[in-house]
């Protein structure tokens, strides 16, 4: 049995299908199905390490980005993609897979469009409450879908898809509460925030935080995963406004939280400022209230929807990044924590949004259309 699959060059793409192809390997062993072979398709391998463990086998296939606007880069983009497709057309043919997985994103399209050609079964998995491009053409002909939030049915063909959640690997799902505050040097009774700028757009966060800090260490501690190209910055700034704090050694700022420093941090973590993008669905998962804080619509379109559509369960509040202000993040983090009851709401609302077993499902429809395309039917 042979699977595909093929994703944007991002997180947010690269680490579902981890997820899934974990999932995929513990089913097959269980159930002492066929022995599989994975195969993933894009422009770059993400992570290579990541695809070794889990048994993935990367092929190259170049794609071009599509855009809305006028740009030069378009027309070179152009044969980038075209040059994609055909090397898609052939690489797909070699491998002849039982079903192909589209994540979303340009990356996608050649090895999309090259599964549809050869009458290979496709299915795809939706990240956003606002589907892109790539997914909704997909969507006209895949066999299934797989949805990260339920307001996008309604773009695709009606009985095709199916609200799963989001894939996220077994390491992540579960935080780890004992020997975190010694390993993380944080004091026993104080409330955590745990912030996750990352790299995209978190300069006006970054910013917003560290003008915040000096009213915020009175009362709370700060884990603060800045993005390792705003690690040297902060820190600077940071270390000029605390200078004289009595509180500094409460801000913890980190250019890199690796998997078991963001289990540990998710373990004490009382409350999450984040972007809209996959990490919503780990904090779901980890069932801890959330300040959510979109990339403007004028960068990135879904992640305004995504981050109200998470707000509508009550499980978060959203700030919009062109109304930040230190005063505004104080208030909604003091409105959030100074609240038992406001808490234990947004608690349940968060876990009950969260389907932790989303790529066990997904792994088991792959291998039951698998299993149909490889037995000929």
């Amino acid at each position: 049995m042979k699977i595909i699959f093929t994703g944007g060059g991002t997180g947010g793409h690269f680490y579902p299908i981890i997820a899934i192809a974990e999932q995929l390997l513990k089913i097959t062993e269980k159930e002492k199905l066929i022995d599989i072979r994975m195969y993933y398709l894009a422009p770059v391998p993400y992570n290579k390490e990541m695809l070794f463990r889990h048994e993935l086998s990367y092929r190259h296939v170049p794609a071009g980005k599509i855009r809305n606007y006028f740009s030069v880069s378009n027309f070179f983009d152009f044969f980038k993609t075209a040059l994609g497709v055909l090397k898609a057309l052939w690489t797909v043919y070699a491998i002849f897979p039982d079903v192909v997985i589209g994540k979303g994103g340009y990356a996608s399209f050649p090895t999309l469009l090259a599964a549809k050609f050869l009458g290979i079964p496709v299915i795809i998995h939706e990240s956003d409450s606002l589907p892109g491009k790539v997914n909704r053409w997909a969507g006209s002909f895949a066999k299934r879908v797989a949805l990260s939030y339920p307001e996008a049915e309604k773009f695709f063909p009606k009985g095709i898809a199916a609200w799963t959640g989001n894939p996220i690997r077994e390491e992540i799902l579960t935080p780890i509460k004992h020997g975190a505050r010694e390993f993380l040097k944080l004091e026993e009774d104080i409330p955590t925030i745990l912030v996750l700028g990352g790299s995209q757009g978190a300069k006006h966060i970054n910013e917003t935080l560290i003008d915040t800090l000096p009213l915020l260490l009175e009362h709370y501690q700060v884990i603060h995963q800045t993005g390792v190209k705003n690690i040297d910055e902060v820190t600077g700034i940071a270390g000029i406004a605390l200078e004289k704090n009595q509180y500094k050694t409460r801000y913890k700022p980190f250019a890199y939280l690796d998997t078991s420093a963001l289990r540990m941090s998710a373990g004490i973590a009382d409350l999450v400022i984040s972007r809209a993008g996959s990490t919503i669905f780990e904090i779901a998962a980890w069932g801890i209230p959330s300040i959510i804080i979109p990339i403007p619509e004028s960068v990135a379109h879904d992640q305004r929807e995504n981050a109200f559509t998470y707000a509508r369960t009550g499980a978060c509040e959203v700030l919009e990044e062109e109304n930040l202000s230190p005063h505004l993040l104080s208030a909604t983090i003091e409105n959030i924590l100074n609240s038992q009851a406001r808490k234990t709401k947004m608690r349940e609302a968060a876990l009950l949004f969260s389907k932790r077993d989303a790529a066990e499902k997904i792994a088991a429809e792959i291998i039951r259309i698998a299993q149909t395309h490889y037995n000929g039917q």
